[in-house]
């Protein structure tokens, strides 16, 4: 379970773009989590990005506008 003061920004079924999103992040000095709810046989399922409410709009922003998976 996550504590209440951190948010979730972003959601991939791919690991690598969760973690670029958050090593990102992190260069703009926002604290950031990785949260992998995949099956580990199979690789279904999600990673989730969190991070600490008061950054959470500002990281958002960053996310769509800023980063590319292209």
């Amino acid at each position: 379970m996550i504590p209440s003061h951190w948010e979730k920004v972003f959601e991939t079924s791919f690991q690598h773009r969760a973690e670029i999103a958050r090593e990102y992040l992190e260069q703009q000095g926002i604290s950031a989590v990785i949260i992998n709810k995949q099956d580990s046989s199979y690789h279904f399922g999600k990673c989730e990005l969190y991070v600490p409410v008061k950054d959470a709009i500002i990281a958002k922003t960053i996310i769509v506008n800023e980063i590319s998976f292209g």
